[in-house]
């Protein structure tokens, strides 16, 4: 396990001053639902910043009007109607599924969700729609969050994919391979996310204080941060960030810049407001963020 160094920032991938529309990257972002429609907008307000264009879709018909209203405040993205978003993801570099894909409906399932793995239509919806594209799809790069990742079982997880789970989603996602993990030291935690990342061949974010960012073979350990990033939205930012990254970089760079620069963004907005801060000012602070590491380092 090594630290992460901002001189990795180096190796991203730098827009030519002669590149034309679509040189720089093309995303689709897949989400959303009534009851967490802001999740994927988290996520595509932060990509769109970083990338040539991003398309968002859902399979949720209540959302065509939230992107409606959004469109007319945030117009940094295009919304594909659902029958249309395989083209989309065939024409794009990199791909996000899960933001504000749900489990449950509403508190009362939500309790039978976590208590009795008892959750309803809705988890059923997101694993089929999640299962349906990646299996169709095996050879994109994606980046798999959120609802998405609660749903599906690691064997589902297509090669190269860089997941993102929180401890919970850990869990859910690797059942009896994630025993202990409670416990464990970062240096534990590190040889069972690389031991992971190399039986299914994917790149694993562990979200926390500290981040650990695994592929098959290495972990790097992303230090910094505050607890104003426990607050909601912060990690559809992450999400948004590594998935616009990983259009023109390789997925242990995108993942582990993308884990660095949020930290950084959360760090420097904790010297102006403290820990009062949400997750639409953390989306604002990445680009300034990130043109600061890059240019320093």
């Amino acid at each position: 396990m090594k630290t992460f160094s901002p001189k990795e920032l180096k190796k991203l991938y730098q827009p030519n001053t002669n590149s034309s529309k679509e040189d720089n990257g093309q995303i689709t972002i897949i989400g959303g639902s009534s009851l967490f429609h802001g999740a994927p907008i988290l996520a595509l307000k932060t990509a769109s910043r970083i990338v040539d264009m991003v398309f968002f879709s859902s399979p949720e018909k209540s959302l065509r009007e939230v992107a409606s209203i959004i469109k007319a405040q945030l117009s940094s993205f295009i919304w594909v109607p659902w029958k249309e978003v395989e083209e989309y993801i065939k024409k794009s570099d990199a791909i996000l599924i899960g933001p504000g894909f749900m489990r449950y409906r509403n508190e009362k399932q939500r309790k039978e969700c976590l208590e009795d793995e008892k959750c309803g239509i809705e988890a059923e919806k997101t694993k089929k729609t999640t299962k349906n594209l990646i299996k169709k799809f095996p050879q994109k790069k994606w980046v798999i969050d959120a609802g998405s990742l609660q749903t599906i079982e690691a064997k589902d997880i297509p090669q190269n994919a860089i997941i993102t789970p929180n401890k919970r989603e850990f869990k859910l996602v690797f059942k009896d391979e994630s025993k202990g993990i409670d416990t464990m030291t970062d240096k534990e935690k590190a040889e069972l996310l690389k031991s992971l990342s190399q039986k299914y061949k994917i790149y694993i974010v562990l979200k926390g204080a500290a981040t650990l960012v695994s592929s098959p073979k290495e972990v790097i350990i992303v230090k910094g941060g505050n607890a104003g990033l426990t607050k909601g939205g912060t990690g559809d930012i992450l999400a948004g960030l590594a998935t616009a990254l990983l259009a023109k970089n390789d997925p242990l760079l995108a993942a582990s810049v993308a884990s660095f620069i949020v930290k950084k963004a959360a760090d420097e907005l904790y010297k102006k407001v403290g820990f009062n801060y949400n997750a639409d000012d953390l989306s604002d602070f990445v680009p300034e963020t990130l043109k600061k590491w890059t240019r320093e380092k």
